[in-house]
Parts: C-alpha cells; sequence; structure tokens
C-alpha cells in the first residue's frame, strides 16, 4: 500500500512540475509585449491616415473670397486626410500672423500652412517655425525669408496675360489705370512687375494712373471713381491685380456710362467676375486656383511630417479668362 501512495505522489509531482516548465510560454508579460507591438501597429496606421496630426493655418483675410477659397481648400484636404486644422484670420497684419504662429508653435503642431499678409513683415513667422523645428509651407504669396515649401502660382503671370489682352483689344494703342492690391504683399509687388514689364514692350499705351485699393471692392470703386472724374474718358483700359476690386472698378465705371469705352480685366476668376464675363460685362480675368494651391499645400506639409523628401517650389499656372472659354470656369 505505501508502494502506491509513493507512486501516486511521484506522478502527481512530475505532473505538476511539467506544467510549472511550460508556465513562461503564457506568463501576462508575455501577453502584454504582444497587445503593444499590435497597438503600435495601429498607431503607424493611424499615423499614415492623418489621424492624430494637427495643423494650423493663418491666412490674409477672410473678407477676401479668393482668400475664402485658399482656406475651404485648406479645410477640405485636410478633412480627407482625417487632420485637424486650426485655422487663423489676422485681417492683413503681420504682426498678428506672427503671434498666430506663435501659437501655433506653442501648441505642437505639426505643421504649418500660411498666406502671408507681407513679404518681408510676415517672414520672423517662417523663421520662428523653423527654429522650433516645425515645417511652415507658404501658399499663394512668398515671403523673404524662404519657407520650407512654397505652393502657388507665379504672379508675373497673371498680369503679363491681363495686359498683352488688353494691348491687343487696343491695337497696342491707349492709356491704362492700374489698381494695385496690398502694398507689400507679394502678389501686389509680382503683378506690378509683370505688368511694368509687358508696358515696356509697347510704347503707344501709357499708365495714366496708378495706386493702390487693398483687394478691396469698395475701395477700388471709390478710387476708380475719383479717376473717372479726373481723366473722364482718356482712360482706355484698367488692369486691377485681382477680382474683388475689378468688381468695383466695373461698377464705377457702368454708374458712370464710361464702361463701353473702356476694357476692364481682373485676376482669380471668382464666381462674380465670371459671371460678369460670361454676361459681357466684364471683359477678361485670369484664373489662379486657389483650391487648387490649398489642397496641393496640404498634401506638401503632409508629405513633410511623413518624412518624404517635396519639391520646394510648386506652382500652379495661371489662364486667361474670355467669353470663349469661361463657361469652362463656371461652376
Amino acid at each position: 500500500m505505501k508502494k502506491i501512495v509513493v507512486l501516486v505522489m511521484a506522478v502527481i509531482f512530475a505532473v505538476v512540475g511539467c506544467v510549472a516548465c511550460a508556465a513562461p510560454a503564457a506568463e501576462p508579460e508575455t501577453a502584454t509585449e504582444s497587445a503593444s507591438a499590435a497597438t503600435g501597429a495601429e498607431d503607424t496606421a493611424a499615423a499614415e491616415d492623418g489621424e492624430g496630426l494637427v495643423f494650423g493655418f493663418t491666412t490674409i483675410t477672410n473678407s477676401n473670397e479668393f482668400m475664402v477659397k485658399i482656406q475651404k481648400g485648406i479645410e477640405d484636404k485636410c478633412a480627407e486626410l482625417g487632420i485637424e486644422v486650426i485655422c487663423n484670420d489676422p485681417d492683413m497684419d503681420a504682426n498678428k500672423q506672427i503671434s498666430q504662429v506663435e501659437s501655433f508653435i506653442a501648441q505642437g503642431v505639426d505643421a504649418i500652412i500660411m498666406d502671408p499678409c507681407d513679404a518681408d513683415a510676415s517672414s520672423p513667422a517662417v523663421t520662428k517655425a523653423q527654429e522650433a523645428g516645425i515645417p511652415i509651407i507658404n501658399v499663394n504669396s512668398v515671403t523673404t525669408a524662404a519657407p520650407d515649401v512654397f505652393v502657388g502660382s507665379r504672379d508675373e503671370e497673371s498680369s503679363e496675360l491681363a495686359i498683352e489682352f488688353i494691348a491687343e483689344k487696343l491695337g497696342g494703342k491707349g492709356n491704362i489705370c492700374m489698381i494695385h492690391g496690398n502694398p507689400g504683399q507679394s502678389a501686389e509687388i509680382k503683378r506690378s512687375d509683370g505688368a511694368y514689364a509687358v508696358l515696356e514692350q509697347y510704347p503707344d499705351m501709357t499708365l495714366l494712373a496708378e495706386d493702390t485699393a487693398h483687394w478691396s471692392r469698395e475701395e477700388a470703386m471709390a478710387l476708380t471713381e475719383n479717376w473717372i472724374q479726373s481723366y473722364g474718358d482718356q482712360i482706355n483700359a484698367i488692369f486691377s491685380q485681382n477680382d474683388e476690386m475689378v468688381m468695383g472698378a466695373l461698377k464705377a465705371a457702368e454708374n458712370n456710362n464710361m464702361k463701353e469705352n473702356m476694357i476692364i480685366v481682373g485676376v482669380d476668376a471668382i464666381p462674380d467676375a465670371l459671371q460678369a464675363v460670361k454676361d459681357g460685362r466684364l471683359d477678361a480675368t485670369v484664373f489662379q486656383d486657389a483650391y487648387g494651391q490649398a489642397t496641393m499645400a496640404v498634401e506638401m506639409a503632409y508629405k513633410m511630417v511623413k518624412g518624404e523628401e517635396v519639391e520646394s517650389e510648386t506652382y500652379v499656372p495661371f489662364q486667361l479668362v474670355t467669353i470663349d472659354n469661361v463657361d469652362n470656369y463656371l461652376e
């Protein structure tokens, strides 16, 4: 009997020993390590989809229809990629724009997209972002300080297309008034340069008057009223550096029964201007793809955050819009 008991006890100890030997394979620590690995894989997938990323965007102003289109493109593309975006409007104040970028940095955003208020005055914002190690992309307008990426159009091209069109309509002879955008902003500088360059090729075309209307429809209308009072029918054409201003100029010309004797051209192809071209009221506008620039800027920022190489400059071409092709641009 004692032998049987001893034998049974030996078997029990052997079984327990085998179980103990096998136990490490199912220890809780090993299971935790597997769960952590799975979570890490999920986090990587989420980052690739944009989830968890936050971008900051500071525009020039939301009182301008073209700028509103840029912000819409930023918001739509971020939503498509699952990126949270914080949008700020400095209302054309470069110092306020710099403060907004500083706030983005303090919040730890993953990338900053900026439509600069001023080529020089907004430059510190670029430097601050780069010093903080945050990718910064300029959209639509440039700064003196080079950003990591610029996405926009060659602004000289817009005014070159516009002035060439006016020269063709006037037979290379006549007086032009030019309405400038906000002084110091890169689009204003380059669109002015493009216009001057083309005018040099037409010695019989004179720049009769030029002044700024700060991208404002109301200011452009008042400015054109003053020109009409001063120069009357000496004005053969008006070139406006954006469509907000060209619609003000057009209204002033129509109110004074002067439009029939003027060629009026703008830039940006906003809906109001496109409809005016369609209706035969406005002679032409130059299409700038605000929405396309914005979505491209988000794509560049997204690629940079993921560590991909991107081009330092990406340009979207301008296109002349007249009554002959306006239907291609109307939504």
